[in-house]
């Protein structure tokens, strides 16, 4: 709930003329609550004048406002807040003589997009560059208007500001952010990157912005839909070794295929390899839709440390694979762990088993989406399942699962005593002329008999109940909540 402090703030700032003549008297200790306050419910005038006289070296997006969801606050901030206060960096520097950095990282989350009265990442990155640019503008037709007036000439910015932030970049606004970090290395506005998200970028384009980039504050690349195969992923992963910091990288449909590899594929295949064992503080790692079929152990081997977060949904894996993982030095740090896509039944169950039994204590997160998992497999799963009694999310959508498997696992969820979510598929028996065994295919295109899978939701909810687990969230939507991210953990 709001504080009586906020509740004042929110009052103080409805009233933003008389607000903004009133900052000059009001003590810095509230310049937070009122920041919280404006920014919240939009008051752009406050925001302005907040930022042009921010008493504190830092202001941090994180630190200032509230949680998402959070009792008496609007469940997201306007976008019209984001813009204030990226505006209001255009002021002349001395009007802001304490702050140093404009922390903007780990702000919106992925759904904000699709909301018009939010603004995205992608438009927040777009405008952060635009800002630095329109600074170092201003900063030069003030050096020239000093030299026309024969005034003292001016040196270099001495109080630049930093400006940290996560970036979207693709193709529409490369141009824009590229000359943004070029010029912002000498200008007012000092741009830093915290995580990149490059999509569908070339090999060069991805190299000449990673070259621009701070090399301590970089700490997660997502070079998502990129397309670069083996030889593009050479180009660009060994430029990210001088990043000391980075600890996440992903690379997911970048067209990855090493079943088959010509002897020049093959050196390919070695040189990304040794790329990454390049990236000394690397513990989290995506290589989604890769085709990795019995070389998980060439490319986990390189690295100089052990995972916390490993992604490898549809990489066509073999029991060879998950045999390796399971007994390699990752299994017993992994938080995270997606084996969306790849079979886990059959010859593949027991080595499976085997690596959440040697993950189980550290285990957070697991996703076993749409891998041909029935209840056969569920049951015989679940005392080594039960071993991890800190998982927090646990996704099974897309599984040739029926009622009573899904009965079996809620009767002994007990054990998972920081459950949050469980993401389970519509039971088999509750659709219509389902052949057997289904694919994944037809369970998403099947139709379903939405009487009985109704009656059935009612059976699972009130066995839900009788575990008095209520903050467990047991769900067949798939979209409809936020994703477990690897730095949330």
């Amino acid at each position: 709930m709001q504080s009586l402090l906020s509740l004042c703030a929110v009052q103080v700032t409805r009233h933003q003329a008389l607000a903004c003549r009133a900052l000059a008297s009001l003590p810095r200790e509230l310049y937070p609550a009122l920041f919280q306050a404006a920014f919240m419910y939009g008051r752009t005038l406050v925001l302005q004048a907040l930022v042009q006289t921010w008493p504190y070296p830092c202001l941090s997006f994180r630190q200032l406002l509230p949680q998402p969801k959070q009792l008496g606050w609007p469940e997201r901030p306007r976008k019209e807040s984001v813009q204030a206060v990226i505006l209001a960096l255009l002021a002349a520097p001395r009007r802001r003589p304490q702050l140093r950095v404009l922390d903007m990282t780990g702000f919106l989350d992925a759904s904000c997009g699709q909301d018009p009265t939010t603004m995205s990442m992608w438009a927040r990155s777009v405008a952060v560059a635009r800002t630095c640019l329109s600074a170092q503008t201003q900063a030069r037709a003030a050096q020239r208007l000093a030299k026309r007036r024969k005034l003292e000439p001016q040196v270099p910015v001495t109080n630049p500001v930093e400006v940290h932030t996560d970036l979207l970049v693709n193709r529409t606004s490369y141009s824009v952010l590229k000359e943004a970090l070029q010029t912002s290395t000498c200008g007012p506005l000092r741009l830093r990157c915290r995580d990149l998200w490059a999509e569908e970028l070339s090999g060069p384009s991805t190299v000449a912005l990673l070259e621009l980039l701070d090399p301590v504050c970089l700490r997660q690349v997502d070079l998502r839909f990129s397309n670069l195969g083996l030889s593009g992923l050479c180009t660009v992963v060994p430029h990210m070794a001088k990043f000391t910091h980075l600890l996440s990288l992903k690379l997911q449909y970048s067209n990855v295929d090493v079943r088959r590899l010509t002897a020049e594929a093959e050196s390919s295949f070695q040189h990304f390899v040794s790329a990454i064992g390049q990236l000394r503080c690397l513990k989290e790692l995506n290589m989604g839709s890769s085709r990795l079929s019995g070389r998980l152990h060439q490319l986990l081997s390189s690295l100089q440390g052990p995972l916390e977060s490993l992604e490898l949904p549809f990489c066509a894996l073999l029991p060879g694979d998950l045999s390796y993982l399971a007994q390699s030095p990752h299994a017993t740090h992994l938080k995270k762990l997606d084996l969306s896509g790849n079979k886990l039944s059959g010859d593949f169950l027991g080595p499976f088993q085997r690596l959440l039994r040697e993950a189980s204590a550290s285990l957070l997160c697991l996703d076993v989406t749409e891998c041909q998992l029935m209840d056969v497999h569920l049951v015989s799963t679940l005392p080594t399942l039960r071993c991890c009694t800190h998982l927090r999310y646990l996704g099974l959508y897309g599984n040739p699962l029926a009622s009573a498997g899904m009965k079996t696992l809620i009767e002994h969820s007990q054990a998972f005593r920081e459950l949050q979510l469980v993401v389970y598929p519509v039971p088999v028996d509750c659709y219509k002329d389902l052949p057997w065994p289904p694919s994944s295919a037809n369970l998403l295109e099947g139709t379903v008999d939405e009487e009985k899978l109704a009656s059935v939701q009612a059976e699972l909810q009130q066995l839900i109940r009788a575990t008095q687990h209520h903050d467990v969230l047991w769900t067949v939507d798939i979209y409809g909540h936020s994703s477990f991210d690897y730095f949330s953990l």
